[in-house]
């Protein structure tokens, strides 16, 4: 009876102990998890970040590259710190972040090389620098331009926006996507190229119809870094900011003897006899089609050695063309000023009207002349003798 009560309670033991097992084996087996060799939590590996991946533009070593064209640097799996782009002279480059990298926001110079320096991190902290450089390319010309308004000046309302390039452009396209008009109101213009000259390529804006008055208007052209074909580039960036003035236009019929100003409303500010070109010989009609004043002196010596003048003195002259034409002072036809054209073309006032409207007249008013039989011709400044459709065909882009 002992021997099986001892026996009982062996059994009891090796029972517990083989639940206790079970209990521990079944413990280790879920702590496991699928495929595993079941060894515990504490004994696996962290998993590893994947490799950062590091895009820069323009490649690194990249040469002959467009000032102009913005250099970045992109991060994938990772991220930069203090970054920075190097110059030569070893100033670093402005720019700004972006949401996976940094870009710079200025013109890189010419013949330069640049150099990448930063860190970069990837998602476990690991850190490698940021390396590579480029150069940019020499150009074999430089194409300047120059602004025909200077900045803070006021003008008329018909004033277009001249840049005047000192050497051919090849690829007009390139070079007007470098420019830029911002108003102060909306006003709908557009860039149109005329014929290059000897002095080099040249592009007008216009708006489509006279500027409003007060509009404060800037001008850029950002050409540095810009390759303007033919081997050459843009010399530098060029900009101006000015006002477009009270809107006076020259109401100009040739066969009413009279030259009227008006304000922007239409009102009558002067109307004074006048003489125009003499109507029978076509060279010296003054031509019809909207002038623009370009300039203005007291004095000017005016020749025409086909009719027999040369250096002769005329004073309050106001130009309207390049053509020989201008509003000014002319005592010897005063008998004819209201009357009769007898002038090589100009506009001829008493000595006293001619200084009056000389006092009035800015860069950029219209002179609209009407009821000659011959064309203004297009030379300098034409731009509102086209139609807005005309003018609109003379850009380098689409409209």
């Amino acid at each position: 009876m002992a021997l099986g009560r001892a026996l009982l309670g062996v059994m009891v033991v090796f029972a517990v102990a083989l639940a206790a097992v079970t209990v521990w084996g079944n413990i280790e087996r879920a702590n496991a998890g699928p495929g595993s060799s079941g060894g515990s939590s504490s004994e696996a590996e962290a998993p590893s970040a994947p490799p950062v991946r590091v895009t820069t533009t323009p490649a690194a070593g990249a040469t002959d590259v467009a000032p102009a064209q913005p250099a970045s640097v992109h991060v994938a799996d990772g991220r930069l710190t203090d970054i920075a782009l190097v110059g030569p002279d070893g100033a670093a480059v402005a720019g700004r972040p972006t949401p996976d990298g940094w870009t710079s926001t200025v013109t890189l110079a010419y013949a330069a090389t640049y150099t990448w320096k930063g860190v970069v991190l990837d998602g476990n902290g690991a850190a490698q620098p940021l390396t590579g450089s480029f150069t940019t390319v020499t150009p074999q010309n430089k194409v300047g331009a120059n602004l025909n308004i200077a900045d803070g000046a006021s003008v008329g309302i018909a004033a277009p926006i001249i840049v005047q390039f000192d050497g051919t452009v090849a690829d007009k396209a390139a070079a007007q996507r470098a420019l830029s008009v911002q108003t102060s109101v909306p006003t709908t213009g557009s860039w149109g190229w005329l014929p290059d000259t000897e002095q080099g390529s040249r592009v007008h804006w216009r708006p489509e119809g006279y500027w409003k008055p007060g509009t404060q208007v800037t001008v850029a052209a950002n050409l540095q870094g810009v390759d303007v074909g033919g081997g050459s580039w843009g010399a530098e960036n060029v900009s101006s900011h000015f006002t477009i003035g009270r809107a006076q236009i020259v109401k100009a019929d040739v066969n009413s003897f009279h030259m009227t100003v008006v304000d922007g409303a239409g009102k009558t500010l002067m109307d004074v006899p006048a003489s125009y070109g003499l109507g029978s010989d076509p060279n010296r009609n003054t031509t019809n089609g909207v002038h623009v004043v370009m300039s203005k002196q007291q004095t000017v010596l005016m020749s025409n050695p086909a009719y027999g003048y040369n250096n002769v003195p005329e004073h309050w002259a106001v130009r309207i063309s390049n053509n020989g034409e201008f509003i000014h002072a002319n005592p010897l036809s005063e008998g004819a000023q209201g009357s009769e054209n007898v002038t090589h073309g100009c506009v001829n006032l008493s000595t006293q009207d001619a200084e009056n409207y000389f006092n009035t007249a800015l860069f950029g008013d219209p002179v609209e002349v009407t009821g000659s039989p011959v064309p203004m011709p297009r030379t300098d400044i034409y731009d509102w003798s086209l139609t807005w459709p005309e003018w609109q065909k003379l850009s380098a882009l689409p409209v």
